[in-house]
């Protein structure tokens, strides 16, 4: 925002009430400008009222709109701050809105299990109140949360829909459960709009749980209820998914039909990264009816737009799929660059899975083409590792040199251990390639040596004397960490060591420094103690504290909170320990590759098309009888 912008409204936020900015702020919200609606947000909380309700207005507006700006920190920080004042208040319409609100936040930053319950305290006031448009949100809201959980936990398997682990399969199943609810109840409230979402989150559910039958039917109602509201985003998505279903079917002329479908509104749409996936989709779908020409302009046409795009995952899907389309034309050359462009931006993005699959069809094309260089023992170590990955050496000599490393770094341990325990003694070290030649002169190497004494400790080289060595030494690095008070009056200077002798513990607790170590402890306890206290709310923008007192005092309701609320609280409060956790590795961006990519469905088609080049050892003859011969067919 220009400087000139900057002091005029600041100006105006000056003469204005706390009120009169709010409006402004959701009049800019409504507008689509979120960015500036929470400039004036942020103005009247700084303005500051006594005005309960106005204060819950704003901490709401403002969380949605971070929430729409993806700032999801300071979404949840007002979204709690709008449930606590609702709960002080004992607003119980502002309560069940401020936790769907909260369920919402904490559903999109993975933390599905305080979402959980924020969106079952929202469904539980909304049937007390008898709201049943509240009750619907929270029925919705809590199949999303189901939903995104179950889909974000069958990502680390890669498995197929309907292939998915029993806890995975609970989580859709309960997403399921609460979609169909809230589909009943908005059929019965007339919502048609609503009832269009609640079907195709059922179709995309059942997609998952492997009934593509029943994902078809609910795919198909959505698309009637999308070209009723002329919603040409919502259409678009139900063709997409439709297709989907249909080729977990094996109905891939009926797939086809339905991405072209989305590819024409894509266009029309003018987006680009939805006419690459409607385009992906395509290419993959003719390679499964085996139209490999058709498959290689769809991909082509994906590839030119990922390229546009600069997504790096989509040109690689993109290379992958034109190397296997002209293998399977025959056309060998251009397959074998495909792969090699395939395998250089997998390396680029750390595609581990992509370099393999990489190096298996240049190890397959280069075959075809009479490519295959030999292996050379002398120069295998200094091959660069695609190379290495695409050169299959003898399982005997593979085994051998593996073994090599493993009995390597035992005696070389050991001879560490030595160093800090003693004088080293003196072993005889075997060659690296007669280890590889022969394994078992090497086992009895290992266990002809005599055992040596290091310290008083006889030592072996197996496996457990290094470890039991290492232990000790590693214990004298724990006693050098250890507490040690010092007795002032006794010995000043000196530190002295608490030990189990009753004889010094007796002259501790009868000592003058006594009072002091228990000050000294006491102070270390109570740090530890105010770091695990709780605060109590407060509430930003609130100009006098007074009101919530005078509130909490006249209040003739002074019931204690129920058990679900303090459930719901520390799930929140849980919150801060998952902060602290790991994350696994984020997913590079890929807008021109569709979520629901059926990529395993294409390898296995692939899979027979190797698996018919593999060559298989021949099989061994019955032994006949010595002596007889078998008589000739008259």
């Amino acid at each position: 925002m220009p400087l000139g912008e900057r002091t005029n409204l600041s100006a105006q936020t000056m003469s204005c009430t706390c009120m009169e900015l709010a409006l402004q702020g959701e009049r800019l919200c409504k507008a689509g400008d979120c960015r500036a609606g929470v400039q004036f947000f942020e103005a009247a909380v700084q303005a500051g009222t006594d005005d309960l309700k106005t204060l819950s207005a704003i901490y709401s507006q403002l969380g949605n709109a971070y929430f729409y700006l993806q700032d999801y920190v300071k979404a949840l920080e007002y979204h709690k701050h709008d449930l606590n004042l609702a709960r002080t208040c004992r607003d119980r319409v502002g309560e069940a809105k401020a936790s769907g609100n909260l369920g919402n936040t904490l559903k999109v930053i993975g933390k599905f299990d305080e979402a959980i319950v924020c969106c079952m305290r929202h469904l539980e006031i909304s049937r007390e109140l008898e709201d049943k448009v509240g009750e619907a949100r929270a029925l919705y809201n809590l199949g999303n949360v189901w939903h995104a959980k179950g889909k974000q936990m069958g990502r680390t398997g890669n498995q197929d829909p309907g292939e998915f682990p029993p806890q995975v399969k609970h989580c859709l199943q309960k997403a399921a459960q609460f979609y169909q609810e809230n589909l009943s109840l908005v059929k019965e409230l007339g919502d048609t709009s609503a009832q269009g979402r609640a079907c195709g989150n059922l179709g995309n559910t059942h997609y998952l749980l492997g009934n593509f039958s029943q994902a078809i039917q609910f795919h198909e109602e959505r698309l009637a209820i999308a070209k009723e509201f002329g919603d040409k985003a919502a259409e678009r998505r139900a063709y997409t998914n439709l297709g989907n279903a249909h080729i977990f079917l094996g109905e891939f002329e009926i797939a086809a039909e339905h991405y072209k479908k989305s590819l024409s509104i894509a266009k029309s749409l003018q987006d680009r990264a939805l006419e690459a996936q409607a385009c992906y989709s395509l290419g993959n779908t003719y390679t499964l009816l085996r139209d490999y020409p058709l498959a290689i302009e769809y991909h082509m046409r994906h590839l030119q737009i990922a390229q546009e795009l600069r997504d790096r995952v989509g040109e690689s899907r993109a290379y992958w799929s034109l190397g296997n389309a002209h293998s399977a034309l025959g056309n060998h050359e251009s397959a074998l660059d495909f792969a090699n462009k395939h395998l250089e931006i997998s390396k680029e993005i750390g595609d581990e899975t992509g370099q393999m699959t990489a190096q298996m069809n240049l190890t397959d094309f280069r075959a075809m083409l009479g490519m295959m260089p030999a292996v050379n023992s002398d120069t295998n170590s200094d091959l660069d590792t695609a190379d290495v990955g695409l050169k299959r050496p003898e399982r005997a000599r593979r085994f051998s040199m593996e073994n090599m490393e493993i009995m390597k770094l035992t005696p070389d341990k050991k001879e560490k251990g030595r160093d800090m325990g003693g004088a080293r003694p003196k072993q005889k070290v075997q060659k690296s390639a007669s280890i590889a030649t022969d394994m078992d002169h090497t086992a009895h190497a290992t266990v002809d040596r005599e055992p040596k004494k290091v310290n008083g400790i006889v030592e072996d080289l197996d496996e457990d004397g290094f470890f039991d060595l290492l232990s000790r030494f590693q214990s004298r690095r724990i006693d050098d960490q250890r507490c040690s008070f010092r007795l002032l009056e006794s010995a000043p200077a000196t530190p002295t060591r608490i030990t189990e002798s009753d004889s010094d513990l007796a002259a501790l607790v009868g000592s003058p420094a006594r009072e002091e170590l228990m000050d000294m402890v006491a102070g270390f306890q109570v740090s530890r103690m105010n770091d695990q206290r709780a605060s109590l709310p407060t509430f930003p923008g609130l100009n006098s504290g007074d009101v919530i007192n005078q509130l909490l005092t006249n209040s003739a309701d002074k019931e204690v909170p129920d058990d679900s609320f303090f459930e719901m609280l520390m799930r929140c409060q849980a919150s801060r320990l998952e902060d602290q956790r790991s994350e696994l590795p984020k997913e590079l961006p890929h807008p021109t590759v569709p979520d629901e990519d059926f990529f395993s469905l294409i390898m296995k088609v692939q899979s027979s098309r190797l698996d018919s080049q593999r060559s298989h050892l021949p099989t061994k003859s019955q032994p006949t009888t010595p002596g007889k011969k078998k008589k000739k067919g008259t």
